[in-house]
C-alpha cells in the first residue's frame, strides 16, 4: 500500500471521525493522555490492514470496530497507582461488568444503535441489551457526589440539576458566569464540574474551568457543547469528557457515572 494511497485514506475517510473517537477512548481511560494514546494505536493499525473498512459497515462503526481491536487485546489501561484516588477509581472500574462502560458509552454518548454496538464489540444483540441495562444499574449504585453546575440558560441548568439530583448526587451550585463558577468552587469544592462553554456577560466556561483547575487539578470536567470537534484536536490539554448538545438526559447521566468514577473524593461508594 502506498503513502500516498494511506494518506488520503486517513484525511478523506478517518479525519473527520477521529474528534468522536477521542472523545470514547477519553471517556473509557478518564484521561486525554491516555485516551488519545489509544486513538493514535488504531489509526497506526490502520495504515497496515484497513480490511475492517471494506466490510459494509459505516465508516464510523469500522474505525470504532478497528479501535475495540485494540482496546480488547490489550485489555483497559492501569493508571499510575501512585495515589489513594487513582487506586479507588480503578478499584471499582474493575468491579463492574465487563464490556458494559463500553456498552453505555456507544450507545448513549457516541449514539450508535444496538446493532452498530454489536458490530463494533463483535457481540450478539442480546448482549449488547443485557450489558446496558447493567451497566446501567451498576453506575448508578457505586457512586454519589457533589456537582457544580456552570450554565447561563436557566432552563438549561434547572434541566442539568433535576437530572443529576434525580441519580443521587448533590448540587453544590449553579453558576451563570465565570466569576460566580471560581467563586463557588471556593466556597465548596465539588467532585465533579459540569460546563456549559459560553457563559453570561461573554465570559467563558472553558477559562471557568482552567482557572479552577489551577488550583485543583484532579476534579474531572464534563463540558457540553454544540461543537465537541473544537475539544477534541488532541493539540493542547483538553478535557475527557464531552457532551454534544442538545444533549438528552441519558447522555448527562451516563457522562456523569462515568466521569465520578475519577473524582477527587471520598465519595465513591465501597
Amino acid at each position: 500500500m502506498s503513502t500516498n494511497a494511506n494518506e488520503t485514506f486517513l484525511s478523506v475517510t478517518v479525519a473527520g471521525l477521529l474528534p468522536f473517537l477521542r472523545r470514547y477512548a477519553r471517556a473509557l481511560t478518564g484521561s486525554q493522555t491516555t485516551g488519545d494514546r489509544y486513538a493514535a494505536a488504531t489509526l497506526e493499525a490502520l495504515l497496515v490492514d484497513r480490511t475492517v473498512f471494506q466490510e459494509g459497515h459505516s465508516p464510523k462503526v469500522a474505525l470504532f470496530k478497528s479501535f475495540h481491536a485494540i482496546w480488547v487485546s490489550t485489555g483497559s489501561p492501569s493508571p499510575e497507582l501512585d495515589d489513594n484516588i487513582a487506586q479507588r477509581a480503578q478499584r471499582h472500574l474493575n468491579s463492574l461488568t465487563t464490556n458494559s462502560r463500553e456498552v453505555l458509552l456507544l450507545k448513549t454518548i457516541e449514539g450508535f444503535s444496538h446493532d452498530e454496538v454489536a458490530v463494533i464489540m463483535s457481540i450478539d444483540e442480546d448482549e449488547v441489551s443485557e450489558l446496558y441495562e447493567r451497566a446501567i444499574s451498576e453506575m448508578a449504585d457505586s457512586v454519589a457526589g457533589s456537582v457544580l453546575v456552570i450554565e447561563d440558560e436557566a432552563i438549561i441548568a434547572l434541566d442539568l440539576q433535576s437530572i443529576v439530583a434525580d441519580m443521587g448526587h448533590r448540587i453544590t451550585g449553579v453558576a451563570p458566569t465565570h466569576k460566580a463558577a471560581v467563586d463557588l468552587f471556593n466556597q465548596e469544592r465539588p467532585d465533579l464540574i459540569l460546563s456549559d462553554i459560553q457563559l453570561a456577560d461573554g465570559s467563558s466556561g472553558i477559562d471557568a474551568v482552567n482557572e479552577i483547575l489551577k488550583a485543583a487539578g484532579d476534579v474531572p470536567v464534563i463540558f457540553i457543547t454544540a461543537f465537541p470537534e473544537r475539544l477534541l484536536t488532541g493539540e493542547r490539554p483538553e478535557p475527557a469528557f464531552v457532551i454534544t448538545k442538545p444533549y438528552t438526559e441519558e447522555q448527562v447521566r451516563s457522562a456523569v457515572s462515568q466521569a465520578m468514577f475519577f473524582a477527587s473524593t471520598e465519595t465513591l461508594k465501597a
